[in-house]
C-alpha cells in the first residue's frame, strides 16, 4: 500500500474518520454542518487587544498574544498583518492553545529595516520570536507566504517546530501550478504605489529558491489544508508536499479559495484542534 491512505469524506464524518486515519487526504464538503462539542470560545477583538513589542534580530516585531495552554505561532502571508486573522478562527484556536499572531518586518506595527527581506529572514525572525516570547519551541500555523516562511523555518530550526500546520502551500511559487501567483508578485514588486514593505515581501518571494528539496527530511506531524477553489495555491500543489513529506494528513475543503480559514473558520479551527490534539499518528 502506497505510504498515504487516501480517502473522500464529508465534514459531517471528519473528526471521526480523521481519528481512524492516518497519513490520508480528506476532502471536507463544508456545506455541511460539522459535528462537534459544544465549545465554550473566548471573545476575541483584535482592536482591544493590546499590541506588544519583541526585539528580534535587527527589528522590531509587534505581536497579540490570545488564550492559554501550549504556544501556536500563526504566520501570515504575503501582504497581510495579524489583523488580517479571522476573530472566529482566533477564538477556536485559543480555547484550547496560548495563540501568538504578529506582523513581518516592514508590515503593519512591525518596524521597517534597511536591508532587503528574505524568506530565510522571515524564518529566522519566527525562530528569533520564540525564543524571546520564552519558548525553546511551538506548534506553527502558516498560511500561504507564511506556509513558505513554515516549511523554511522547519527545514533551518527543525528544533523550534512541534506540530506544524501549512494553509494553502507550494513549495516554489515559479511552478506551473504557480503561474498566478507569480504573476501577482511579480506585479506588484513593481507596482510604485504599492507600500514598501509589500514590495519588499513580493522581492522575497520572488529571490526564495524553494523547499522542495527539504521537505522529505521534516519529521514532524504536519497537517496541510487547502481549498479545492483555490487558484493562487491550488490543491494539487499541496497533493505534492504531502507525498514527500512522510506521514502528513492532507485536508481539501471542497469549494473554498485560498486562505480558507476566512470562509470556513469553524470547520478549519475544529480541524487545527483535533491535529493538535492527537497524541500520535498510527500508519494503516
Amino acid at each position: 500500500m502506497d505510504r498515504r491512505s487516501i480517502f473522500t469524506l464529508t465534514l459531517l464524518f471528519f473528526a471521526l474518520t480523521l481519528l481512524a486515519t492516518a497519513g490520508c487526504i480528506a476532502t471536507s464538503d463544508t456545506t455541511q454542518p460539522a459535528q462537534q462539542e459544544t465549545r465554550q470560545l473566548p471573545v476575541i477583538s483584535f482592536d482591544e487587544t493590546p499590541i506588544q513589542y519583541a526585539d528580534v534580530n535587527d527589528v522590531t516585531l509587534a505581536y497579540q498574544e490570545f488564550g492559554s495552554g501550549e504556544p501556536l505561532l500563526l504566520i501570515e502571508g504575503f501582504g497581510a498583518t495579524m489583523g488580517g486573522w479571522n476573530e472566529t478562527f482566533i477564538s477556536i484556536l485559543a480555547s484550547e492553545y496560548h495563540v501568538y499572531i504578529y506582523d513581518h518586518r516592514g508590515m503593519g506595527q512591525s518596524s521597517a529595516y534597511t536591508t532587503p527581506p528574505s524568506i530565510y529572514q522571515f524564518s529566522d525572525d519566527a525562530a528569533a520570536l520564540m525564543t524571546v516570547l520564552g519558548y525553546d519551541s511551538m506548534h506553527v500555523y502558516g498560511v500561504s507566504m507564511g506556509s513558505t516562511t513554515s516549511q523554511q523555518l522547519t527545514i533551518d530550526h527543525p528544533e523550534k517546530v512541534r506540530k506544524l500546520i501549512l494553509d494553502s502551500s507550494t513549495y516554489s511559487i515559479r511552478i506551473p501550478e504557480t503561474k498566478t501567483l507569480l504573476g501577482l508578485i511579480e506585479s506588484t514588486a513593481i507596482d510604485p504605489a504599492t507600500p514598501e514593505g509589500v514590495r519588499q515581501e513580493a522581492e522575497a518571494n520572488l529571490a526564495w529558491n524553494g523547499s522542495f528539496g527539504g521537505l522529505s527530511g521534516i519529521e514532524k506531524d504536519v497537517m496541510l489544508l487547502v481549498g479545492t477553489d483555490d487558484v493562487l495555491t491550488p490543491d494539487a500543489v499541496s497533493v505534492e508536499i504531502a507525498g514527500e513529506i512522510d506521514g502528513s494528513w492532507l485536508v481539501r475543503f471542497k469549494g473554498i479559495p485560498h486562505a480558507g480559514f476566512h470562509y470556513a473558520p469553524v470547520e478549519y479551527g475544529e480541524s487545527v484542534l483535533f491535529f493538535l490534539a492527537m497524541d500520535e499518528f498510527h500508519q494503516i
